[in-house]
């Protein structure tokens, strides 16, 4: 079985180009794409070195982001459109 994480996501338009993505809820999770389609792997990515990052502090992650794989999950998703 797996388990998923709900995060909340803050993504910040760069002048040059791009996204700065941060969470209110994880302060260390920050990482930068070039456009939308980059999204879920840069997360993955992300999220993975924080939780490394916990384990090598050994700081407890936070209860409140983990979510069950049998419950619905309400959410927000960009999705890029031509036009």
């Amino acid at each position: 079985m797996y388990k998923f994480l709900k995060i909340p996501l803050v993504l910040e338009p760069q002048d040059e180009g791009g996204w700065t993505v941060t969470s209110p809820l994880l302060p260390e999770l920050i990482t930068e794409i070039d456009n939308l389609e980059e999204l879920h792997e840069a997360l993955k990515d992300a999220v993975q070195a924080v939780i490394e990052l916990y384990e090598d502090m050994e700081k407890a992650f936070p209860d409140s982001l983990l979510g069950e794989p049998k419950t619905p999950v309400w959410f927000e998703s960009l999705i890029p459109v031509e036009g």
